[in-house]
Formats: structure tokens, sequence, C-alpha cells
């Protein structure tokens, strides 16, 4: 950019200003660059310019030297080569939808998958010409037998961020490849520590970064990453046409809490892990599902694959207690807020009715589901709040409805 020329007016100088920075200046800081205009040196670099080309900027939309940062930090995290940044989790996963998917297709999803996710296939089957099926996330290898000549995509999410369930990832993706299907994984629940997917066999993996990496409830975004270039083109275009973009100004703050995910991460692991070994002592609690414990389905497959769980986990009440009642519990929680995102400081709560969110594989217990996020509060205040919280719910079972 041209000098400020002292002998133009004040207005034209503030518009132009003489913009050269000390020399020398280094923090821990990532720089923010914003920009909606990308400036060019000459004609020559505007008519050079290829959308293919990630070192060159073309358009604030696409990239600033921010955004860019932050895309190779989460490529690096999740052992992949190349990461796009969109506004939110689902909006990765409909990168992933609209890039790689078009009228005619089929698409096989898990039956446990965030609700948003099947939502969005059940949409596009409705309005869009594809088919969207529902599998039983446990059944691995039997994948094989699910699909058909215009299956083009399987989503897979480990484990399933309400039920808990793990699936068999090796054997998913070992009959995709057999048949050149693609896969996709929603792989929030790990943040990519505790899972790396390009190890096991996947294509495409989808994050929230609003969760962990973000880590203060307070940013919306997600990325979609993979280690195939001609994937990451077909994704990147489909962003390109459909105006996606972050702010700049959001991804310094997540570049800012990512030097101190894992940290955070293996300590919601830890008071999690505590917490759900003495809620499954509990004769209030039916069943326990986190995948370090045994009973948990998937529970050896997690032991194969994963290295932690961090702070989600849900358990099934015995069913002596109605709907009503474990609604009460959940609302006397004082530590716990009802919320559905997780990742961040405080710790959160979220009865769900799971019986009405299944359509292919079948809900096998008959109490409610609480699913609990374990924040970065002290483990005993917590135990202290779930027992007040339990106290209240027996008065309520011994009161007649």
């Amino acid at each position: 950019m041209k000098k400020s020329d002292s002998s133009r007016a004040l207005q034209t100088r503030i518009v132009h200003p003489q913009d050269d920075l000390t020399p020398g200046f280094e923090s821990f800081a990532a720089p923010v660059t914003r920009a909606s205009t990308v400036v060019f040196p000459d004609l020559a670099s505007v008519r050079a310019l290829d959308w293919r080309n990630d070192a060159q900027w073309r358009y604030g939309l696409h990239a600033t030297p921010t955004s860019a940062m932050l895309q190779k930090r989460i490529a690096e995290i999740e052992g992949g080569e190349h990461a796009l940044l969109q506004p939110s989790g689902l909006s990765a996963i409909s990168n992933v939808y609209f890039g790689l998917l078009k009228s005619g297709d089929d698409v096989l999803i898990p039956d446990n998958v965030y609700s948003p996710n099947r939502d969005h296939g059940d949409w596009l089957a409705r309005d869009f010409g594809l088919t969207a099926r529902y599998y039983d996330p446990m059944i691995g290898a039997g994948i094989a037998d699910l699909i058909q000549p215009n299956t083009k995509l399987i989503w897979l999410e480990a484990p399933g961020s309400v039920t808990m369930e793990v699936p068999d990832v090796r054997a998913i993706t070992a009959a995709a490849r057999a048949r050149n299907v693609i896969t996709a994984i929603d792989n929030t629940w790990s943040a990519g520590l505790a899972f790396k997917p390009f190890e096991h066999g996947i294509d495409i993996s989808v994050q929230a970064l609003t969760k962990y990496q973000s880590g203060g409830s307070d940013v919306l975004m997600g990325a979609t990453i993979t280690t195939d270039r001609d994937l990451y083109l077909k994704l990147k275009a489909a962003r390109m046409r459909l105006g996606i973009g972050v702010s700049v100004d959001d991804c310094s703050l997540v570049l800012r809490a990512l030097p101190s995910m894992k940290a955070r991460f293996e300590a919601h692991d830890r008071t999690a892990l505590a917490l759900a070994g003495w809620l499954k002592t509990r004769p209030e609690i039916a069943v326990m599902l986190h995948p370090a414990f045994e009973d948990c389905p998937g529970h050896a497959f997690y032991e194969r694959d994963f290295t932690g769980a961090g702070g989600l986990f849900s358990v099934v009440f015995d069913e002596r207690y109605s709907a009503t009642q474990i609604d009460t519990f959940c609302e006397s929680l004082e530590l716990f807020a009802l919320g559905w995102s997780w990742g961040g400081a405080h710790s959160l709560v979220m009865p769900y009715d799971v019986g009405s969110m299944r359509t292919a594989a079948s809900w096998p217990h008959r109490g409610t589901l609480v699913r609990f996020y374990i924040g970065l509060e002290d483990e005993a205040d917590l135990r202290a709040d779930i027992e007040r919280a339990l106290a209240k719910l027996a008065e309520k079972a011994s009161t007649p409805e």
C-alpha cells in the first residue's frame, strides 16, 4: 500500500495512513488480520489467482492469515493435511453434505447421530432428492450389507454424543473403502485429541470448535478436516459457493484457547471418570453410559482406539422415576446448568427422550437418560450438588404425582 502524503487533506490521510509498524515486535498472541477486501500489488497478481491455491490471498471471506493459522493448527491436532473453517459445527456437517452429494445419491447415518445431522439428512431426502438411511451404530462390518450402488457417504459418530455407543470404526471404514464410499465422522467428543480418525480409515473429520477448542462457551465455529486433497477441494468449492466464512476475531479466541486444550480435556476427563464411577454405584442409576466402563456398548473399541474421554457421559435412571421427576432432579442442580453445548468450564446437564430419537436401533432401556457434562469445578462440590439433587428426587418419588 502507498505511503501517506502529508500534503493531502486530513481525511485522506486517515483513510491512507502512514502504516509502517515498529520492526522486531513479537508476542505470544496470534495477530488478528481482519479483511473483506484483499489488496493486490498489480493486475497480473489478480489475473493469476487460483482458488485452489491456498498460498494466495483472494478475499477476506475465504481466508486471512489469522484464519489460515487456525486451519493449520486444527489439521495438525487431528492428524490431517487440510482444514476448512465454518461458522458452526452444523455448518461443517452441511459443508460435507453439499460438497459431496447430489440428487439421487444415498447416505447412511448412524442412529445415535447428533440430532441436527439427522434433521439435515431428512431435509435433503425430503427436498433435494437424496435418500438418507439410518443404521445401528454397533453394526460394524455388517454395514457392507447396507451399501447400495448409489451410496456415496457414510457418517459415523464416535461415540454417539447422547447415548455413547462406540462403533467399530475400522470395520465400517474397511467396508466403505472396499466399495469406494466416503466416510465422515463427527469427532467432536474427542476433540481430535483422544481419537485420531485418519489412523482408522476415515476420509473426513468434522469438529465443532465451539466445544473444547474454544473452551469458553462463547464462540461458535466448526471445521472439516481431511488428508485427501481432492476431497478438500470439493469441500472448499462448496464452502466458497455457499458464501461461508468465519470471523477472524473468533479465530483469534480459538487460537488463544488451543494451547490449554489438552490440559483442560484431561482435567475434564479425570473429574468425569471419578463422578461416573461414583454415580454407577448409586441405586438411582440403572445404567452408566461412559465408554471407559465395560458395560457401555463398544467399550472394547474405546479401549482399542481411544486415549481419553473428556467430560461428556450419560446415565439412565431407574425406571421407577418418571420423566417429570427426572426434570425435577435436573432443575434442582445448582452447579450444572441446563444447556445443549459443552466443552467449556461450566458443568451442564440435560434429559433426553431417546426412544423418540431412534429409527433403526431399538433402545433397550426404560428409564430416562440424562447427559452430564463435567466442567472444571471441584469434584467434591459437583458430587455434593448431585447428592442434594438426588435427595430431592427421592422426596419427589415418595410423593404421589
